[in-house]
């Protein structure tokens, strides 16, 4: 019996070591399309918000980082056929998400917001938005989030691949307003020169309930596989590290000139 129960412990051990995998090397993915948190750099490499915050990750886990350039749609089917391990793109917790993939803590947290012309009467609420055209990114909370609410109910939603694409489709008159991210637009559209003459239109918007709030999200985190329970450890781990030692914000000033991580 003694014989029997020291087997399986030692098998147990076994397993145990065989299961845990030793993250020297993490494969993380971005869109590249997403300003100021994820773009493409000239030379064709990811730069932004969330690649440096990525590769700090990475430096506080002895692990060496390398990128995976990745449409946004197609981003969770991709990690959970492992073509990388992490989603580092800006992507909300969101519970319609969690069904699929993990998320580590979230490392910024952002309302979403109407954006339109500067002085525009048009609000982020249904009775405003009546016989307006509104442009989204495909599969981002936004679109779920105007799709759920607006969609068929007066309200013409126009999805697009990519941000940018909304952005330029509102400036050439094709769509009223865009709902989408803040802190994206305010980086990657409101603070440039293309984006003069436009503005948040009413409230940045967190959701009125529950329900609401659960299809926007509890803050932006790092996908990860299910079954990658020590990989998510060891990046919240760093991420509180990060936060602690001041390098969080060393990073964030350097798009940001405000907090965005939010209580």
């Amino acid at each position: 019996m003694k014989k029997a129960l020291l087997l399986s412990a030692l098998l147990a051990l076994t397993s145990i070591g065989v299961s845990a995998k030793d993250w020297t090397v993490i494969r993380m993915a971005s869109e590249g399309a997403y300003p100021p948190f994820n773009e493409t750099g000239s030379d064709g490499a990811l730069k932004g918000f969330d690649i440096d915050i990525g590769n700090a990750l990475c430096t506080e886990m002895k692990a060496k980082c390398t990128w995976v350039k990745q449409e946004w749609d197609g981003m969770i089917p991709a990690l959970i056929a492992r073509k990388f391990d992490a989603i580092v793109a800006s992507m909300s917790i969101t519970e319609e998400r969690k069904a699929k993939v993990d998320f580590t803590n979230k490392y910024y947290a952002s309302p979403v917001v109407l954006i339109a012309k500067t002085g525009s009467p048009l609000r982020p609420d249904l009775a405003s938005l009546k016989g307006r055209k509104v442009a989204v990114q495909r599969g981002t909370v936004s679109d779920n989030f105007a799709t759920k609410y607006w969609a068929g109910q007066g309200v013409e939603i126009v999805r697009y691949a990519k941000q940018d694409e909304a952005y330029l489709d509102l400036k050439s008159g094709r769509v009223d307003a865009t709902f989408a991210d803040y802190w994206e637009a305010y980086g990657g559209f409101l603070t440039k020169p293309e984006g003069s003459g436009y503005s948040v239109a009413g409230d940045q918007y967190f959701g009125k309930n529950a329900e609401e709030r659960a299809v926007i999200g509890e803050g932006i985190g790092i996908a990860v596989r299910k079954k990658d329970q020590d990989l998510k450890a060891q990046l919240n781990k760093a991420l509180a590290t990060l936060r602690s030692s001041g390098k969080y914000d060393e990073i964030r000033k350097k798009y940001f000139p405000m907090d965005i991580y939010g209580n």
